[in-house]
């Protein structure tokens, strides 16, 4: 399993995507352009040491992640088809957050297996990307095996 960001906007959320990843034993694919500087101070801060031990894979664009992506692309959207509790996960998902300020385009959503919603209190349209990541990595391992604690 992996989480994949698209053209992520925001250091910070980054940072703490790549230690969510470190510390749950699940890679992250950054597609760029981003809209700030690889290893940003804020990257840093949030990721504190966890960065060096993380599988990070960039990616120049959304051509470059494609042509090497394997397993079900699920793209978590707030237009998704499907509920994440109703959603069944796979042990070779990737889990595809789009950018904070412009989400996913429509080559992107096109191109998802499957289109995730997490359900939310009627008014509210979306929750920060790492907190959307958290919950959604939470659910998938749940259902498929949580990495060895050794």
């Amino acid at each position: 399993m992996r989480i994949a960001l698209y053209q992520p906007d925001i250091a910070g959320n980054v940072g703490t995507i790549v230690r969510l990843g470190a510390c749950m034993g699940v890679g992250v694919d950054l597609i760029e352009p981003m809209g700030f500087a690889y290893g940003d101070r804020a990257m840093a801060r949030a990721g504190m040491d966890y960065a060096g031990v993380a599988d990070v894979v960039r990616h120049a664009d959304w051509a470059a992640f494609e042509a090497q992506a394997s397993g079900r692309l699920v793209l978590l959207t707030t237009k998704g088809a499907s509920s994440l509790y109703d959603t069944r996960f796979a042990a070779d998902d990737i889990l595809l957050f789009g950018s904070e300020g412009a989400g996913a385009p429509d080559r992107v959503h096109d191109r998802a297996d499957l289109r995730v919603t997490i359900p939310m209190r009627a008014g509210f349209r979306s929750l920060n990307v790492a907190v959307a990541a958290a919950m959604t990595l939470g659910e998938a391992l749940r259902q498929t095996g949580f990495p060895s604690a050794g």
